[in-house]
């Protein structure tokens, strides 16, 4: 093996150790400073180094610091370097931090590299050793994957950056990948159905991730619903993990009685049989108290349940597992029946409440919604072809039934010549321009639904509404160059009636411009989700702290956010294309 020098520092009060640590080859020479102030000017190491090139390696571990006092170490290599001639040097920095609790404190979990590594907090050496033994694998690994990407010269600069270095958020988003805790293990093992979980999460783990770095809510789902195509391409054993964990979450009820901010209502915190908002707060005890969202109670939101449908059919897709559709079955069985009860009249079409009932969690919708009906109609369109792919012929009968009823009711109701209204209320803003109006043509798509005989919205409808999309809310919004509005006018001035119909959602744009590129509007979909790269990795400065949110005056919301890593259903939607057909060239 390689032999290697370390300098190993603990954080007092704190379950990590950090270790520097160098390859030693033939010709380097290795020194250290095992402590100075990083709050300090720097000079003990500067005029140290400025010396002789090397730091003074005191002997032995420096003295314990006081509480509340920083302190840094450092690592030096060097090597002689002859005229002409090169010379490398090998330097790496791990950490171990094999145990996390959460805010409540109730429970010890272990992360999960623990499994190789162990959990005991001593294996920075090995893990050292690890790294410098497998750093050029990994690179290498790495370049393999990106590699057809990036020589794609037929694809500009700023999407490659955009698509790979918007994957920050798997690793920087508060996310915890742990092991499966025996008691855990043990309470899988007694509950009836869902037959994957278990062995899925013993050899895969727990996967969470916030929704926001701001908005501390681990797996949001109907966020989850544009990030997950991240996962899904990239690491589907991971969404399958996180997937089983909501379906179990589905099934369970929290009667605690709890206030809702919005309203001034107390209801409970969890209804049986419908999706919950997110699976817990880190804050709390995240897997064991889920719903942590306190503003609207999510038992009566519209999107949540048909999200989990469509995802559910999209990750079959993706994998070709049947022993995950079939756990998934009942499930989604279940949250149909309960969203059913939205249809109040009866029309095969689901209505909204009255309220801000769907992810736009600021943006009222009442009756009939291109957003919500749109994804209750590609839910029902994917639960016919689950049926038909299980063998579930009565299932399969109910739900065209009612797919016939609801496609013509959307129609009739929402589309205006142009594209789909907001909603049939008769409010002024009804007839806004919904930048994320064809969200249930995305999925369709994206599961290879949506046209000829499973065509649910029709394409001519498709394309106008894509087009008016593309003529207003973003070259209309700030000349293109900011990506495409949530809601806009059809005079062409921005829908000003909720804070969220007024901004820019970067991670509905990525999705629309992937919308754009399935329906054959390349270019439209490109220029589109540009606006949202320069305006946040350029002109606002916000590299790998992507918000949610933007306006026109450059005010953002939520920095650090999930949803952006919808630019891999772009990636998606291409090559689906380029299977289909030769791709066309997009301009720089």
């Amino acid at each position: 093996g390689r032999a290697l020098a370390s300098l190993v520092s603990a954080a007092r009060g704190l379950d990590i150790i950090c270790c520097s640590c160098c390859h030693l080859q033939v010709g380097t020479t290795v020194t250290h400073l095992t402590a100075f102030d990083p709050d300090g000017t720097g000079q003990e190491v500067w005029q140290d180094l400025l010396a002789d090139g090397r730091l003074a390696s005191p002997p032995g571990k420096s003295k314990p610091t006081e509480k509340g006092v920083a302190c840094a170490a450092a690592v030096c290599a060097s090597c002689v370097v002859p005229a002409r001639g090169q010379g490398t040097l090998e330097l790496g920095l791990a950490w171990d931090m094999p145990r996390v609790h959460f805010g409540s404190q109730e429970r010890e979990h272990q992360r999960r590299y623990t499994r190789f590594f162990g959990s005991n907090g001593d294996a920075c050496p090995v893990l050292s050793h690890y790294l410098l033994t497998h750093y050029k694998e990994w690179e290498e690994k790495i370049e393999a994957w990106q590699r057809p990407i990036l020589e794609d010269s037929e694809l500009p600069a700023w999407y490659k950056s955009a698509l790979f270095n918007e994957l920050y958020y798997l690793s920087d988003g508060g996310t915890a990948w742990l092991e499966l805790s025996p008691e855990d293990a043990a309470a899988l093992a007694t509950r009836p159905g869902l037959s994957q979980h278990l062995p899925l999460l013993q050899e895969y783990g727990r996967f969470a991730y916030l929704e926001g770095q701001e908005y501390r809510m681990y797996n949001t789902y109907d966020v989850h619903f544009y990030a997950s195509f991240a996962l899904a391409m990239l690491w589907p054993k991971l969404e399958l993990s996180l997937q089983y964990d909501m379906a179990a979450a589905v099934l369970q009820e929290d009667s605690r009685p709890r206030l809702y901010l919005m309203n001034g209502q107390t209801a409970q915190v969890k209804l049986c049989n419908v999706v919950p908002h997110d699976l817990g707060d880190p804050d709390d005890e995240p897997w064991q108290r889920i719903n942590a969202y306190l503003i609207h109670d999510t038992a009566h939101w519209k999107d949540l349940n048909l999200k989990f449908v469509l995802q559910v059919f999209r990750d079959y897709r993706f994998t070709q597992d049947v022993a995950f559709l079939w756990d998934m079955w009942p499930v989604c069985l279940a949250v149909m029946e309960s969203e059913l009860k939205f249809d109040t009249d009866e029309d095969g079409l689901i209505e909204n409440s009255g309220f801000a009932d769907q992810t736009y969690d600021a943006w009222v919708a009442t009756g009939v919604s291109a957003y919500c009906g749109g994804l209750w109609l590609a839910a029902v369109c994917v639960l016919c072809r689950m049926a038909e792919v299980l063998g579930e012929g009565q299932v399969q009968q109910k739900y065209a039934a009612i797919l016939a009823k609801g496609t013509e009711a959307f129609e009739r109701l929402l589309w205006n010549g142009k594209y789909y209204n907001y909603d049939s209320s008769p409010r002024a803003s009804s007839n806004s321009i919904m930048s994320d109006q064809l969200a249930g043509q995305w999925y369709l798509r994206t599961c290879g639904l949506g046209e000829g005989a499973s065509e649910v919205f029709p394409q001519g409808h498709v394309l106008s509404a894509l087009r008016t999309i593309f003529e207003l809310n973003v070259m209309g919004f700030s000349q293109g160059t900011m990506g495409a509005v949530n809601g806009m006018c059809p005079s062409g001035v921005p829908d000003t009636s909720s804070l969220q119909s007024d901004e820019v959602w970067v991670g509905v744009v990525y999705a629309l411009a992937a919308t754009m590129i399935q329906e054959g509007l390349v270019e439209e979909g490109f220029r589109t989700a540009e606006g949202c790269y320069r305006t946040v990795w350029e002109h606002l400065g916000m590299a790998f702290q992507t918000p949610e949110a933007y306006c026109r005056k450059k005010i953002f919301r939520s920095l650090g956010y999930m949803r952006p890593l919808s630019i891999w259903s772009m990636q998606l939607a291409l090559e689906h294309r380029a299977a289909r057909e030769p791709p066309a060239p997009v301009s720089s």
